[in-house]
């Protein structure tokens, strides 16, 4: 029996108080969660301010969805509030997204004019949740970079769909047959095989090797666009500031191959210059490419919104496909070699 001053509530003022159904709070008793203040001879149970205050609060907690256990890890301090709210507004934000998709589409449906089409959509789109597909992504790229340099396979896994709130029915529709395509074996030894063959063997392991990727970036960002802006201005290969530049970028390609400057070098970037728009050109229309990493490419630039991955490069290498003042690989690529040799020293120091 209670002796304290302290004044103390019968269940039914508390269920009044809390919200919570008397059943409701007999069970949170009978659960050790929040126990009776007190208990009458007639076996009447009474709560205090802090028990009803405990019950109000669990009435919250169960609103946002939270299980019995994580009620009594947060009563008991084996959770903190703070940490369970994160979690639950974590959770709220995931449904939150759902609910936008699900909103585009049957935005999408609706718009389907053929009814076959619309049922054949639904049921494509129905077929596998959306953190489903998250994970299927993951697991397709772990399985198809196996083979392939750390960094490689982490700029891959990089490239990944982002499907927005309010999606249109083509990007919808795109990440419906990505889906599609990552749970297809065949698509998924093929990917594999390809990168392999591409990046993981031959030339490729060379390209792809730490040193390189970091000259590519660096001349990427420093010197290839001032030689690109060099020759769209004009400047003929000899020019003093062209052969400045050309003679950096042979340098900073040697650092990168771990090579020496001599003149077997020099003569070997100058000659690849004017095959490089063929030979991107042909990487971008190979069979192997098209069916795999750049069917890959493809569909996630249309699902996040985005250009074409290929529309520039691709502009680049065919003579007269890029707007007006770009440079076309077929005319810079000969201007460069061009350059290479004309700033090539006439006695290189090898020693």
């Amino acid at each position: 029996m209670n002796t304290t001053d302290e004044t103390l509530y019968p269940i039914g003022d508390v269920a009044h108080r809390t919200g919570l159904s008397v059943s409701a709070i007999r069970f949170y008793a009978d659960e050790g969660i929040v126990a009776p203040t007190d208990v009458t001879a007639s076996g009447h149970r009474l709560y205090a301010m802090h028990a009803i205050a405990e019950l109000d609060f669990i009435r919250t907690l169960r609103e946002l969805g939270t299980g019995l256990e994580q009620i009594r890890q947060v009563l008991t301090g084996g959770t903190t509030l703070r940490q369970l709210l994160a979690e639950h507004l974590d959770v709220v934000e995931r449904q939150e997204r759902d609910l936008r998709i699900r909103r585009s589409v049957l935005r999408a449906l609706v718009g389907q004019e053929n009814p076959a089409d619309r049922i054949d959509l639904m049921s494509r789109l129905v077929a596998m949740p959306d953190v489903e597909r998250e994970r299927l992504i993951g697991d397709f790229w772990r399985e198809v970079s196996a083979d392939l340099p750390a960094d490689v396979a982490d700029r891959m896994y990089q490239v990944r769909p982002q499907l927005p709130g309010d999606p249109t029915a083509a990007q919808l529709e795109a990440w419906i047959t990505l889906t599609e395509l990552l749970e297809d074996a065949e698509f998924r030894s093929a990917s594999r095989s390809y990168l392999r063959e591409t990046y993981a063997t031959g030339p490729g392991a060379a390209v792809s090797s730490p040193p390189v990727q970091s000259f590519i970036a660096s001349a990427g960002e420093d010197v290839m666009p001032k030689l690109i802006a060099a020759h769209a201005s004009g400047l003929v290969p000899g020019d003093p500031h062209v052969r400045e530049l050309a003679a950096r970028f042979v340098r900073q390609c040697a650092a990168a191959l771990g090579a020496r400057p001599d003149d077997e070098l020099w003569e070997r970037i100058a000659s690849g210059f004017p095959h490089v728009g063929r030979m991107l050109h042909e990487a971008l229309h190979h069979p192997d490419y098209e069916a795999t990493h750049g069917r890959y490419l493809s569909l996630v630039a249309t699902i996040n919104g985005e250009a074409a991955p290929d529309a520039g490069l691709e502009a680049a290498s065919s003579p007269g496909g890029a707007p007006a003042g770009e440079a076309i690989l077929d005319d810079l690529g000969p201007w460069l070699s061009e350059a290479v040799l004309a700033a090539k020293p006439t006695r290189v120091q090898t020693d």
